[in-house]
């Protein structure tokens, strides 16, 4: 029975969609067949001209002293007053001696009836007077027909204009039914459409909630317009109202285009998707017209939801750097007709608009504010729970090996966003192939992350011996100072193998934590600067290799000092600017005296933490020269081998301690 339902299938249903393809080949054939033709028409026409000119043109001592004593003009007529246009007779146009003497312009089907010769001429009484001497022994009946003819230059005009007309006109349509039959939709004509695309039941997006791991509560947001979508009457009848607008803030590569693509699966209505900067073009006005034609197109399919990407493109805070360009924006008309369609006199009952950017402090407020977009959803990098779920998610396609355990990859990668995760499983994959393994195994995953993190490991590179004693004791005052502090993140390994433009790194795990408190960041400034500091104690001089070092701790420093307001002489004082608006500031937010101090205090505040770091390692100087020792000959060392050489660190041991209490 199933094997006939199929046959059904396949002779019944393939027809009916042959017939609709080759009726649908039909409508385009008809779409470009007669523009084309009348376009080579014209094509032809102007060719015809070109090869075949309708008189050959002549100088007038030309036609004085060859063609008129030959007796062979018929007749003259004066055009205007300034241009003669000469008819052969007959008999000599039959004569082919004469014909290919004087070269008289070929028609389709011969010689031309005429006018076959033109010229110009300067003055009609003077050219009368010349024809009159030139015949005065010829009998009247005889001589040359002299006629005038007065012709508008308006015909001369239409005559030129004409054909440019037509060939626009066959240009426009065929572009038109060009873009229709490639579903595009746009133009060199339709500057002002809106070009988002427009998934519907039968294109509907193969992602859905299930794809979506971790977010739960953004999930439960985006859920509930779904189902007012789907199930209207369950909300409206306690008199509830569907918000008009959700944005989606969060960092990058967190979930929220993904999220929207989720909607747009799971939804059973139009989804029109487009990017922010699809809206911006470089004509003026075109901006605005694209936005009422998007919630015009919106309308007509209601109930459905619009989803803009990177809406910061064009939702920028009006008015900003207004002071030095003085000009305005396009962005800005836009962004103006993007307000007037979400709340304005005019109701879009039906359309929801999805929003997603990681740049909501530069948003304007009026795009903000409830009406308009009544929900803003925050994303945020996923937990240690969340990012087990997301690695559920993306091994799926994996063929994995029986030792990969989802729980501890999720503990070794605490800051990864989704996106990251999802680089890591391919990555994963791809290391394995290339060692062609059968399955993608735990090693693997560890490798990804190390090239995700650090970049690509360069074995290659050439590093002479002393470069490399110089990178072994930078790399283990790291270790050895980052390990005996008890509040850095716990260190995993130490590396002298290049990675990317690094020569060697320290590898630590952070903890997930929302509040840190000032000895951290004290702690963590003298783990960054013992690499300089162990330089300084084995060699007696610094490298260059610190810079990055510097780099770090100078701009912690100043965090401290000027952000969180960790400095008692500058007091309890913040000068960050959450709202994002620092470029419309013109002077800095604090006198020069303050800057100064500012300056004083990172440079008191750095020069003491590299002098702790410098202590703790003098302290162990035996220790960073067995530790540099073995990571010259090993060029890795696991945290094991380091506990192995300082022994316990002191918060593991208070750990170890209450688990055995």
């Amino acid at each position: 029975m199933n094997s006939l339902a199929g046959w059904w299938h396949l002779h019944l249903i393939m027809p009916q969609q042959k017939n609709k393809k080759s009726s649908n080949s039909n409508a385009r054939q008809s779409k470009f067949g007669w523009p084309l033709l009348i376009l080579v028409g014209f094509l032809g026409l102007a060719l015809w001209s070109i090869y075949f000119p309708s008189s050959t043109e002549i100088s007038w001592s030309y036609f004085q002293q060859e063609i008129l004593p030959r007796k062979a003009v018929r007749k003259i007529v004066i055009e205007n007053r300034e241009k003669a246009r000469v008819y052969i007779r007959q008999e000599f146009v039959n004569d082919s001696l004469f014909r290919d003497a004087m070269k008289l312009p070929l028609g389709l089907t011969g010689i031309k009836t005429g006018p076959h010769y033109s010229f110009e001429i300067g003055s009609v009484e003077n050219f009368e007077q010349v024809l009159e001497r030139t015949q005065h022994d010829i009998p009247v009946k005889d001589r040359i027909e002299l006629l005038y003819q007065s012709k508008s230059n308006v015909v001369d005009l239409l005559a030129l204009l004409i054909p440019l007309v037509a060939f626009f006109l066959v240009a426009r349509f065929y572009l038109a039914a060009r873009n229709d039959s490639m579903g595009t939709g746009t133009s060199m004509f339709s500057f002002g459409r809106s070009t988002a695309r427009l998934l519907e039941n039968d294109g509907k997006s193969a992602i859905t909630f299930d794809d979506v791991a971790g977010q739960e509560e953004a999930k439960q947001e985006v859920k509930e317009i779904v189902d007012f979508l789907k199930d209207p009457q369950r909300y409206t009848k306690l008199g509830a109202k569907i918000p008009k607008g959700v944005i989606i803030v969060g960092p990058p590569g967190t979930g929220k285009t993904l999220l929207a693509k989720a909607v747009a699966g799971e939804a059973q209505v139009p989804f029109f998707s487009l990017s922010g900067s699809e809206f911006v073009e470089m004509f003026v006005g075109v901006g605005a017209s694209r936005v009422r034609d998007l919630f015009k197109r919106a309308k007509e399919k209601a109930p459905c939801i619009i989803f803009i990407d990177e809406i910061d493109a064009v939702g920028r805070s009006r008015g900003r750097n207004a002071l030095y360009s003085g000009v305005n924006d396009e962005r800005e008309s836009t962004l103006n007709q993007l307000l007037t369609e979400m709340d304005g006199f005019g109701t879009n009952t039906g359309v929801i608009v999805l929003a997603a950017t990681n740049r909501a402090d530069i948003l304007d407020p009026a795009l903000l504010r409830p009406g308009r977009f009544d929900r803003h959803i925050y994303l945020e990098l996923p937990s240690q729970m969340e990012r087990k779920e997301i690695f559920k998610v993306h091994i799926r396609p994996l063929i994995l090996a029986g030792n990969v355990d989802i729980e501890f990859l999720a503990a070794q990668t605490p800051g990864f966003s989704g996106a990251d995760i999802a680089n890591i499983c391919n990555e994963a994959a791809l290391i394995a192939a290339r060692t062609k393994k059968e399955k993608v195994e735990t090693l693997d995953f560890f490798n990804a992350i190390d090239r995700i993190v650090a970049g690509l490991e360069k074995k290659s590179k050439i590093i002479s011996k002393e470069e490399k004693k110089i990178i072994a004791y930078h790399e283990a005052g790291h270790a050895i100072v980052s390990w005996l502090l008890e509040q850095v993140d716990p260190l995993v390994k130490v590396s002298i193998i290049p990675r990317g433009k690094s020569l060697g790194a320290a590898w630590y795990l952070p903890e997930e934590r929302q509040i840190r408190m000032y000895s951290y960041f004290v702690q963590k400034l003298c783990a960054t600067l013992a690499g300089r500091a162990a330089e300084e104690i084995m060699l007696g001089e610094f490298s260059s290799g610190a810079a990055d070092d510097l780099e770090k701790v100078t701009k912690e420093a100043y965090t401290m000092v000027s952000f969180f307001g960790f400095d008692k002489k500058v007091g309890n004082v913040s000068f960050y600017d959450s709202t994002g608006k620092t470029d419309m500031a013109i002077h800095k937010p604090y006198s020069e005296e303050t800057g100064k101090l500012i300056d004083e205090q990172v440079r008191l505040l750095i020069g003491s933490c590299y002098q702790q770091a410098k202590q703790i390692l003098v302290e162990h100087k035996a220790e960073l020269i067995t530790m540099a020792e073995l990571l010259l000959r090993k060029e890795v060392v696991l945290k094991d081998e380091i506990q192995n050489i300082l022994g316990v660190r002191v918060n593991e041991s208070k750990v170890l301690e209450k688990s055995a209490v």
